[in-house]
């Protein structure tokens, strides 16, 4: 399940990305359209600040925007920065791989093949589907 972080971060980055060039976005217009806490907001847009998803200027004119085009930040990207991996189990992670607690040795655990499976397919999944891919509508009610 993803967490309301990385919901929050998708949400906020896929505002941004509809008006990528267009210059910054303020912080109040982002909150108001997206429906997200602002100071839970600038904290994540912080975070994407320091991973080089998100510039900002300060001041009258000031706002964020995205430091890269739309079509060089995937899904993956997000969840990966805001959750840390795509895995369910810490075992089947592939960045941040950790034994899980009271398990069976990990070449035993049929389990554990099952959640890379999950991994490896969500990962192409997410890799895939770029902030500037607008999915049509019936592919979002599936």
């Amino acid at each position: 399940m993803l967490s309301q972080r990385t919901r929050y971060a998708a949400r906020a980055l896929q505002h941004l990305a509809d008006r990528y060039g267009q210059g910054p976005v303020q912080l109040t217009e982002i909150v108001a359209a997206q429906n997200i806490p602002a100071k839970f907001l600038t904290v994540i847009l912080s975070e994407m600040k320091r991973a080089g998803l998100v510039d900002t200027m300060r001041g009258k004119v000031g706002g964020y925007w995205l430091a890269r085009p739309p079509e060089e930040v995937t899904y993956g990207d997000i969840v990966r920065l805001t959750r840390g991996s795509l895995a369910l189990v810490p075992c089947a992670s592939r960045l941040n791989h950790a034994p899980c607690d009271n398990c069976l040795d990990e070449d035993e655990c049929r389990l554990r093949a099952v959640m890379l499976t999950v991994r490896d397919e969500t990962a192409n999944i997410l890799d895939r589907i770029r902030l500037s891919d607008k999915p049509p509508v019936e592919k979002l009610m599936v």
